[in-house]
């Protein structure tokens, strides 16, 4: 079967190269460091031959941002290394061109297309000491690549769900070829753990979910949109989904027989859909801005619907109550769910519908802390934001101390594991 593999991302290369540029056409590939992705001439690795290099592969946003605490707490107790983190999306790039300006010794690239020469040349040139995938990122070529030069394999915060494990066990001798490539596999969460133990895996722990040990440090709202928002009572629906808006527009109708200064903003996941948003609103009668960044928000408007990137942390600093989406629609049963934890770090009270397949166990933990509750309408919505608004509005902090907590928990026992490979561990410590 990888033979198989082989030679169909062989033959698929020039599909791979003419696909990346129409992603550069459609602007979602950078226009500089694209080739990054199909040539090897433009892998330009820059490492110290003296040190020893962690691969960490993580596709997008949230994968990043979950091994970002990872990588600074290793790199804090051994400064004899250095770090490469490859990922796959133009935003994950642009966060990384922030995050990564403080540390010469930690350095991006995007992945390249899995064929086997791509695969030999990356590793040939970065030659790397330890490899850690993140999350469901298998890639085949790669995997068996780096297997046969004898590099330890690990696949962290590791999540196979009952959806991808049926995908998987459909071809169950190739899949069992693939993950026994990796040396250790660190769980997200039971389910995972038992998927993974259904595809033999060597050397398998349920760690707990990476996520949980996101560092919370984003920017406020500015001082003039600060104030005109105190004038109101604010709600966020964030990572909102296509049938979403209309219950919380509903939501907001509710809370309006309460409270006439009721102001709701929201955050779809999708911001190329925010004038469709719009016009629904204006269906409803209800004054509505799209607030791109650096808008000062209009004090006779309703609803605000947020119209830029890398904003949520400014909203969940000032909201208290927020509906978390992709989690309402039943077309997403098997598939729904957006990451809450961001939200319940900054104390705020977390909603959601029943469709969180892909967080299940976390919304079963932030469920039995009290942090988050399901609703199943704009009626169990509406009802529990109106108590909300009649208590103060302030960060939860033993909520926060609780999470950071169980965070730094997970982050010992991560490197812990990791620690037993004999790659990351300071010998003079």
């Amino acid at each position: 079967m990888f033979v198989i593999y082989k030679c169909l991302t062989f033959i698929l290369t020039p599909f791979f190269i003419l696909l990346t540029f129409c992603r550069l056409i459609l602007k979602k590939e950078d226009k500089l460091r694209f080739k990054e992705k199909i040539y090897s001439s433009s892998f330009n690795p820059e490492r110290d031959d003296k040190k020893k290099l962690i691969w960490f592969h993580a596709a997008s946003i949230g994968e990043v941002l979950s091994i970002l605490p990872l990588i600074e707490k290793i790199n804090n107790s051994n400064k004899e290394l250095e770090f490469l983190i490859t990922t796959v999306t133009l935003s994950s790039a642009n966060l990384l061109k922030k995050t990564l300006t403080r540390s010469k010794n930690i350095k991006h690239r995007f992945f390249p297309f899995d064929t086997r020469n791509l695969s030999k040349e990356f590793l040939s040139k970065w030659k790397p000491d330890l490899v850690c995938f993140v999350d469901s990122e298998i890639w085949p070529n790669f995997l068996f690549e780096i297997k046969e030069k004898d590099i330890p394999l690990v696949l962290i915060n590791a999540r196979i769900t009952k959806k991808s494990f049926r995908k998987w066990n459909f071809f169950s001798n190739f899949a069992k070829e693939v993950f026994n490539n990796f040396d250790l596999c660190l769980a997200c969460s039971e389910e995972s753990k038992n998927n993974l133990k259904a595809l033999q895996v060597k050397k398998l722990s349920h760690i707990g979910n990476l996520k949980f040990t996101v560092k919370i440090d984003g920017e406020k709202l500015n001082q003039t949109n600060l104030k005109i928002l105190n004038n109101f009572k604010v709600w966020c629906a964030a990572s909102t989904h296509e049938g979403e808006e209309i219950v919380a527009i509903k939501t907001h109708l509710e809370i309006k027989k309460k409270y006439k200064n009721v102001l709701t903003i929201i955050i779809p996941r999708h911001i190329n859909r925010t004038s469709d948003i719009q016009k629904l609103t204006s269906k409803f009668n209800l004054n509505s801005q799209i607030l791109n960044d650096g808008d000062i928000v209009n004090s006779d408007k309703e609803i605000l619907i947020i119209n830029s990137f890398g904003v949520l942390y400014k909203y969940f600093d000032y909201c208290k109550s927020i509906f978390v989406g992709k989690s309402l629609v039943k077309k997403f049963k098997k598939s729904g769910g957006q990451n809450p934890i961001e939200a319940a770090k900054f104390g705020c009270k977390i909603y959601f519908g029943p469709y969180v397949y892909n967080f299940q166990e976390v919304y079963e933990f932030l469920k039995a802390n009290n942090i988050s509750e399901q609703i199943n309408d704009e009626y169990d919505l509406s009802r529990k934001i109106i108590k909300d608004f009649s208590e103060p509005k302030i960060a939860n902090e033993k909520n926060i101390n609780l999470l950071n907590n169980f965070g730094e928990h997970i982050l010992h026992r991560t490197i812990s594991e990791l620690n037993k490979l004999e790659v990351i561990k300071n010998e003079n410590a």
